[in-house]
């Protein structure tokens, strides 16, 4: 389960809060003015996204120094050929 709260109610309910992440693995959302500014999650689900981003990166990397000979118009072309191409197939 997700909560949102703002970051004064957060402040006031902090230990409320962290027993709810660690008992109970909810997430909470932390809003300044409205907007998301921080999540607070337990340390399980964030060594889970921190392993998912060095993975994404290491990705990212890979991807970047095989097509490093591709202009970016000819790169931009072949997405776009197979976006196309995939478009067709699902009708």
């Amino acid at each position: 389960m997700i909560t949102e709260t703002n970051a004064v109610q957060f402040r006031q309910n902090l230990g409320e809060m962290i027993n709810q992440v660690q008992y109970r693995h909810d997430c909470v959302l932390i809003k300044k003015g409205g907007k998301p500014v921080a999540a607070l999650v337990d340390a399980r689900m964030f060594e889970r996204i921190r392993r998912m981003e060095e993975r994404f990166n290491a990705l990212s990397q890979r991807l970047e120094s095989g097509s490093r000979s591709i202009s970016e118009s000819e790169g931009l072309a072949e997405i776009d050929a197979l976006v196309m191409e995939e478009r067709r197939t699902q009708k």
